[in-house]
């Protein structure tokens, strides 16, 4: 079995920073990347970033420039660094591995449980 676990987010107002860390454990046995999605309430989950273990990133273009993904692939843990935190960066944050187990040939996707960011005054 694959665990992933987010830290917990928070209230903040806007023009803050929050961070958001996510741990993958269990049985994986590669990690092919690791990234952060959120849903808004009435919306569709939307990718955040992501990074490959090779280095790779994408962002969303609504979080260029204010947030920051990295990595520790030794540790299997990825941080979602967020500044500028705007009104509409509110919703649930899900952590989401790529990887490949001993019981799969191909890399499946796990997914954390989700943490809630509101970003208000």
């Amino acid at each position: 079995q694959v665990q992933v676990e987010e830290s917990e987010g928070g209230l903040v107002q806007p023009g803050g920073s929050l961070r958001l860390s996510c741990a993958a454990s269990g049985s994986l046995l590669s990690i092919y990347a690791m990234g952060w999605y959120r849903q808004a309430p009435g919306k569709q989950r939307e990718l955040v970033a992501t990074k490959t273990s090779g280095g790779t990133t994408y962002y969303a273009d609504s979080v260029k420039g204010r947030f920051t993904i990295s990595r520790d692939n030794a540790k299997n843990t990825a941080s979602l660094q967020m500044n500028s935190l705007r009104p509409e960066d509110t919703g649930v944050y899900y952590c989401k591995v790529r990887g490949v187990t001993k019981l799969s040939t191909e890399p499946l996707d796990y997914w954390g449980q989700g943490t809630q960011v509101t970003v208000s005054s």
